[in-house]
């Protein structure tokens, strides 16, 4: 799924926290929380996937994410305890406009690794590219998502919000909307959540 801009689909207020799902778990949406203050129960995209055991095994030994890290000198280190130097930084730009810096690392004398065919398969030295504001933000994240705090609010958010859109799915039938524009769109989507206001005042 694509990034959506928190900052336009919701009113945020500081010194709380918000709760959303992966959907929203972009770097951009994340500055902007830790910039208000604002405590981010957001999932990111792999939140889910690293809870099962199955996916934690097979992406464990090669992949990027568990290569060991040297921040104080910046460098990686592969499976055979051959560090990965950086080679440069890139800029890359969102569709919404917010700019990104990437890392690059790169290996020296990969020819005659035994774990080659396992470890990439680049007939190159194997590079890799890390966007360490990111990282820090999900590691920030991953915390507060696997707190007992951070279970409650999955949990609440589970039985808070999804009910609502099934409600407007399949009980009043809202599966698309009728006319076109954002703002026109905004209305309509407005009348039919006032609509389930009053419906839970009257019940």
């Amino acid at each position: 799924m694509s990034a959506v801009n928190i900052h336009d689909n919701f009113t945020v207020i500081q010194n709380q926290y918000l709760t959303a799902d992966s959907g929203y778990g972009s770097e951009e949406n994340y500055e902007l929380l830790e910039k208000l203050e604002i405590e981010a129960f957001v999932k990111y995209n792999t939140f889910d996937k690293e809870q099962d055991e199955n996916y934690q095994s097979k992406n464990k030994t090669f992949s990027k994410e568990h290569l060991h890290y040297n921040r104080e000198k910046d460098f990686y280190v592969c499976p055979m305890g051959q560090r990965m130097e950086k080679t440069h930084e890139s800029s890359k730009t969102t569709k919404t406009g917010f700019e990104q810096t990437l890392s690059h690392y790169k290996a020296k004398n990969y020819q005659g690794c035994p774990l080659r065919s396992m470890c990439h398969q680049s007939k190159e030295n194997r590079s890799i590219e890390r966007n360490h504001n990111l990282e820090r933000h999900k590691e920030l994240t991953r915390k507060r998502l696997k707190s007992e705090e951070g279970i409650e609010k999955r949990k609440k958010r589970c039985y808070d919000v999804e009910p609502t859109f099934a409600n407007l799915k399949h009980n009043h039938h809202f599966k698309r909307f009728m006319l076109k524009s954002l703002k026109k769109v905004e209305i309509e989507f407005g009348l039919h959540a006032l609509a389930h206001n009053l419906r839970k005042k009257v019940a």
